[in-house]
């Protein structure tokens, strides 16, 4: 997909500043230093548009990106950092769920988890939520890089187990190189053809 336009909108930290809904969004979910800004500057093709940090839990609001005034990508705070507080985790998962029990313009969220690891009971937890709400799920498995190519099926294969998915469902992706952007933005476009014109 070519990027004419990506640029920030607007951050919220509490359920009665979220925006009025306008153009389809996609939401982007996973744990906590898990990769999802690098993602998101990947997948658009900009350095810095999420900030991305070494530091886990940097992503404390719901950040909101406009993509070529045809939909909006959301940026969601990342869960299961154990150095917050209880209060700080308990309103990240407030402002989150609020979000996407009322979002109809909400058509995919992109779920990641770290090729690396095993998804632990926050992922599956989501898992559970969009299930429920019938928004559908595009699992992808970052970090591709850091895996030997050899290991990489095996990997693949023991998540989607524990997700109770198929295997070839799950994307490997990589924001180093660059690889699974394209199949990304396939599965994203599939979602979002009956909303807007791409």
């Amino acid at each position: 997909m070519k990027i004419i336009k990506a640029e920030f909108v607007i951050g919220v930290a509490g359920a009665k500043s979220i925006p009025k809904e306008n153009l389809p969004e996609v939401a982007f979910a996973g744990r906590s230093n898990v990769g999802k800004s690098s993602l998101i500057n990947r997948l658009l093709n900009r350095k810095n548009l999420a900030i991305t940090s070494s530091t886990p839990g940097r992503t404390r609001q719901i950040n909101f990106f406009n993509v070529n005034d045809s939909f909006l990508a959301v940026d969601l705070p990342g869960y299961g950092y154990a150095k917050v507080s209880h209060d700080e985790r308990r309103k990240w998962g407030e402002i989150v769920s609020a979000y996407m029990q009322s979002r109809r313009s909400l058509v995919a969220v992109v779920v990641i988890v770290d090729l690396r690891r095993d998804p632990g009971e926050h992922d599956l937890t989501l898992f559970d939520m969009l299930k429920d709400l019938g928004i559908p799920p595009i699992v992808v498995l970052t970090k591709a890089d850091k895996v030997k190519r050899g290991q990489r099926a095996q990997r693949r294969t023991a998540i989607a187990k524990t997700l109770a998915r198929d295997s070839s469902d799950l994307i490997l992706f990589s924001a180093i190189t660059g690889e699974g952007k394209e199949e990304l933005w396939k599965a994203i476009k599939i979602h979002l053809q009956k909303r807007v014109k791409i």
